[in-house]
Protein backbone atom coordinates (compact mmCIF):
# COMPACT_ATOMS: atom_id res chain seq x y z
CA UNK A 1 0.00 0.00 0.00
CA UNK A 2 1.37 3.41 -0.99
CA UNK A 3 1.65 5.65 2.07
CA UNK A 4 2.13 9.39 2.47
CA UNK A 5 5.71 9.83 3.70
CA UNK A 6 7.38 13.08 4.75
CA UNK A 7 11.14 13.38 5.26
CA UNK A 8 12.44 16.64 6.71
CA UNK A 9 15.89 17.71 5.58
CA UNK A 10 15.54 15.38 2.63
CA UNK A 11 17.66 17.32 0.17
CA UNK A 12 21.00 15.62 0.93
CA UNK A 13 22.83 12.92 2.85
CA UNK A 14 20.76 10.65 5.07
CA UNK A 15 17.49 12.44 4.38
CA UNK A 16 17.89 12.12 0.62
CA UNK A 17 18.76 8.42 0.91
CA UNK A 18 15.67 7.85 3.08
CA UNK A 19 13.37 9.74 0.70
CA UNK A 20 14.67 7.82 -2.32
CA UNK A 21 14.33 4.47 -0.52
CA UNK A 22 10.67 5.08 0.30
CA UNK A 23 9.98 6.34 -3.24
CA UNK A 24 11.56 3.26 -4.82
CA UNK A 25 9.34 1.12 -2.58
CA UNK A 26 6.26 2.78 -4.07
CA UNK A 27 5.34 5.27 -1.35
CA UNK A 28 4.18 8.82 -2.01
CA UNK A 29 7.14 10.80 -0.71
CA UNK A 30 7.54 14.47 0.13
CA UNK A 31 10.74 16.03 1.41
CA UNK A 32 11.55 19.39 2.89
CA UNK A 33 14.54 21.56 2.16
CA UNK A 34 15.40 24.97 3.50
CA UNK A 35 17.45 26.61 0.74
CA UNK A 36 18.84 25.92 -2.71
CA UNK A 37 17.28 23.65 -5.30
CA UNK A 38 15.35 20.42 -4.70
CA UNK A 39 17.50 17.31 -5.32
CA UNK A 40 17.02 15.80 -8.77
CA UNK A 41 17.79 12.32 -7.39
CA UNK A 42 14.52 12.52 -5.45
CA UNK A 43 12.36 14.55 -7.81
CA UNK A 44 13.23 12.18 -10.65
CA UNK A 45 11.62 9.45 -8.52
CA UNK A 46 8.47 11.53 -8.16
CA UNK A 47 9.15 13.01 -4.73
CA UNK A 48 7.42 16.26 -3.87
CA UNK A 49 9.93 18.88 -2.68
CA UNK A 50 8.63 21.50 -0.25
CA UNK A 51 10.56 24.43 1.21
CA UNK A 52 10.41 24.55 4.99
CA UNK A 53 12.46 25.93 7.85
CA UNK A 54 11.62 23.77 10.86
CA UNK A 55 12.49 26.63 13.22
CA UNK A 56 9.32 28.40 12.03
CA UNK A 57 5.99 26.88 13.12
CA UNK A 58 4.10 28.71 10.37
CA UNK A 59 6.38 27.23 7.72
CA UNK A 60 5.96 23.77 9.23
CA UNK A 61 2.17 24.07 9.08
CA UNK A 62 2.28 25.38 5.51
CA UNK A 63 4.55 22.52 4.41
CA UNK A 64 2.23 19.93 5.94
CA UNK A 65 -0.79 21.47 4.23
CA UNK A 66 1.03 21.32 0.89
CA UNK A 67 1.91 17.67 1.42
CA UNK A 68 -1.61 16.81 2.60
CA UNK A 69 -3.11 18.43 -0.47
CA UNK A 70 -0.88 16.39 -2.78
CA UNK A 71 -0.54 13.05 -0.98
CA UNK A 72 -3.07 13.01 1.85
CA UNK A 73 -2.30 13.13 5.58
CA UNK A 74 1.24 12.21 6.52
CA UNK A 75 1.33 8.58 7.66
CA UNK A 76 5.10 8.22 8.03
CA UNK A 77 7.23 11.06 9.35
CA UNK A 78 11.02 10.94 9.28
CA UNK A 79 12.45 13.89 11.22
CA UNK A 80 15.95 14.34 9.86
CA UNK A 81 16.57 18.07 9.46
CA UNK A 82 19.60 19.14 11.46
CA UNK A 83 22.61 21.45 11.63
CA UNK A 84 25.98 21.61 13.36
CA UNK A 85 27.93 24.48 14.93
CA UNK A 86 30.97 22.64 16.25
CA UNK A 87 33.17 24.44 18.76
CA UNK A 88 34.93 23.60 21.99
CA UNK A 89 32.82 24.35 25.05
CA UNK A 90 34.86 27.33 26.23
CA UNK A 91 34.65 28.91 22.76
CA UNK A 92 30.99 28.15 22.14
CA UNK A 93 28.72 31.18 22.06
CA UNK A 94 25.14 31.08 23.31
CA UNK A 95 23.93 31.39 19.73
CA UNK A 96 25.97 28.34 18.66
CA UNK A 97 24.11 26.29 21.25
CA UNK A 98 20.63 27.71 20.84
CA UNK A 99 20.66 27.61 17.02
CA UNK A 100 21.50 23.91 17.03
CA UNK A 101 18.89 23.12 19.68
CA UNK A 102 16.26 25.17 17.83
CA UNK A 103 16.70 23.14 14.64
CA UNK A 104 17.69 19.71 15.91
CA UNK A 105 15.43 19.46 18.96
CA UNK A 106 12.66 22.08 18.88
CA UNK A 107 12.31 21.69 15.11
CA UNK A 108 11.74 17.98 15.56
CA UNK A 109 9.13 18.69 18.23
CA UNK A 110 7.29 20.99 15.80
CA UNK A 111 7.05 18.48 12.98
CA UNK A 112 6.17 15.58 15.30
CA UNK A 113 3.40 17.61 16.93
CA UNK A 114 1.96 18.55 13.55
CA UNK A 115 2.13 15.02 12.14
CA UNK A 116 0.58 13.52 15.27
CA UNK A 117 -2.66 15.45 14.75
CA UNK A 118 -3.67 13.38 11.74
CA UNK A 119 -2.03 10.15 12.94
CA UNK A 120 -4.08 10.13 16.14
CA UNK A 121 -7.30 10.61 14.14
CA UNK A 122 -6.31 7.81 11.75
CA UNK A 123 -5.20 5.60 14.65
CA UNK A 124 -2.06 4.68 12.72
CA UNK A 125 1.29 6.33 12.17
CA UNK A 126 5.02 5.84 12.10
CA UNK A 127 7.44 8.46 13.42
CA UNK A 128 11.19 7.99 13.10
CA UNK A 129 13.65 10.52 14.52
CA UNK A 130 17.19 10.65 13.18
CA UNK A 131 19.57 11.08 16.10
CA UNK A 132 23.28 10.21 16.16
CA UNK A 133 25.73 7.98 17.95
CA UNK A 134 27.24 11.25 19.18
CA UNK A 135 24.04 11.87 21.11
CA UNK A 136 24.68 8.66 23.04
CA UNK A 137 28.48 8.83 23.34
CA UNK A 138 29.16 12.55 23.52
CA UNK A 139 31.94 14.19 21.52
CA UNK A 140 34.47 16.90 22.26
CA UNK A 141 33.59 20.05 20.34
CA UNK A 142 29.96 19.01 19.91
CA UNK A 143 28.25 19.72 23.22
CA UNK A 144 25.43 21.48 21.37
CA UNK A 145 24.96 18.78 18.73
CA UNK A 146 25.23 15.92 21.23
CA UNK A 147 22.71 17.58 23.55
CA UNK A 148 20.25 18.12 20.72
CA UNK A 149 20.52 14.55 19.46
CA UNK A 150 20.35 13.03 22.95
CA UNK A 151 17.13 14.95 23.57
CA UNK A 152 15.42 13.03 20.76
CA UNK A 153 15.52 9.83 22.81
CA UNK A 154 13.46 11.39 25.60
CA UNK A 155 11.13 12.98 23.06
CA UNK A 156 10.56 9.72 21.20
CA UNK A 157 9.93 7.70 24.35
CA UNK A 158 7.46 10.25 25.67
CA UNK A 159 5.60 10.33 22.35
CA UNK A 160 5.63 6.51 22.29
CA UNK A 161 3.94 6.42 25.69
CA UNK A 162 1.38 9.08 24.76
CA UNK A 163 0.38 7.76 21.35
CA UNK A 164 1.01 4.03 21.48
CA UNK A 165 -2.62 3.20 22.25
CA UNK A 166 -3.62 5.12 19.11
CA UNK A 167 -1.54 2.91 16.82
CA UNK A 168 1.29 5.43 16.48
CA UNK A 169 4.88 4.35 17.06
CA UNK A 170 7.88 6.63 17.59
CA UNK A 171 11.44 5.38 17.35
CA UNK A 172 14.97 6.71 17.02
CA UNK A 173 17.70 5.74 14.56
CA UNK A 174 21.22 6.64 15.69
CA UNK A 175 23.69 6.57 12.78
CA UNK A 176 27.43 6.51 13.23
CA UNK A 177 29.92 8.34 11.03
CA UNK A 178 28.15 8.81 7.71
CA UNK A 179 29.89 10.39 4.73
CA UNK A 180 27.63 13.42 4.24
CA UNK A 181 28.05 17.18 3.87
CA UNK A 182 27.70 17.44 7.65
CA UNK A 183 30.82 15.33 8.27
CA UNK A 184 32.99 16.88 5.59
CA UNK A 185 34.54 19.16 8.21
CA UNK A 186 36.41 16.22 9.74
CA UNK A 187 40.03 16.03 8.65
CA UNK A 188 41.78 12.74 7.89
CA UNK A 189 43.20 12.46 11.42
CA UNK A 190 39.80 12.95 13.03
CA UNK A 191 38.14 10.47 10.69
CA UNK A 192 40.82 7.86 11.36
CA UNK A 193 40.44 8.36 15.11
CA UNK A 194 36.68 7.79 14.92
CA UNK A 195 36.92 4.75 12.66
CA UNK A 196 39.52 3.17 14.93
CA UNK A 197 36.76 2.84 17.53
CA UNK A 198 34.23 1.30 15.13
CA UNK A 199 34.27 -2.51 15.31
CA UNK A 200 33.35 -3.00 11.64
CA UNK A 201 36.18 -0.64 10.69
CA UNK A 202 34.27 1.64 8.36
CA UNK A 203 31.71 4.38 8.26
CA UNK A 204 27.98 3.97 7.74
CA UNK A 205 26.39 4.31 4.31
CA UNK A 206 23.31 6.54 4.02
CA UNK A 207 21.45 3.66 2.39
CA UNK A 208 22.06 1.52 5.49
CA UNK A 209 20.39 4.16 7.63
CA UNK A 210 17.53 4.34 5.14
CA UNK A 211 16.98 0.58 5.39
CA UNK A 212 16.66 0.81 9.18
CA UNK A 213 14.20 3.69 8.88
CA UNK A 214 12.06 1.79 6.39
CA UNK A 215 11.90 -1.21 8.72
CA UNK A 216 10.76 0.91 11.67
CA UNK A 217 8.12 2.47 9.42
CA UNK A 218 6.79 -0.90 8.34
CA UNK A 219 3.74 -2.78 9.55
CA UNK A 220 6.07 -5.54 10.72
CA UNK A 221 7.51 -3.11 13.28
CA UNK A 222 4.13 -2.38 14.86
CA UNK A 223 5.27 -3.60 18.29
CA UNK A 224 8.52 -1.63 18.27
CA UNK A 225 8.22 1.81 19.82
CA UNK A 226 10.41 3.98 22.02
CA UNK A 227 13.43 2.09 20.70
CA UNK A 228 16.86 3.43 19.78
CA UNK A 229 18.28 1.55 16.79
CA UNK A 230 22.02 2.16 16.27
CA UNK A 231 23.29 1.96 12.70
CA UNK A 232 26.89 2.72 13.55
CA UNK A 233 29.03 -0.36 13.03
CA UNK A 234 29.11 -0.92 16.78
CA UNK A 235 30.65 2.45 17.61
CA UNK A 236 28.16 3.24 20.38
CA UNK A 237 27.71 -0.25 21.85
CA UNK A 238 26.41 -0.24 25.39
CA UNK A 239 24.96 3.26 25.28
Amino acid sequence: MSRSVLVTGGNRGIGLAVACAFARAGDKVALTYRTGEPPSAATDLGCLAVTCDVTDSAQVDRAFKEVEAAHGPVEVLVANAGITRDRLLLRMADRDFTDVMETNATGVFRVVRRAAEEMVDARWGRIVLISSAVGLLGAAGQTNYAASKASLVGLARSVARELGARGVTCNVVAPGLVDTDMTQGLDAKQRTAVLSRVPVGRGTEPEEVAAAVRFLASREAACITGAVLPVDGGWGMGH
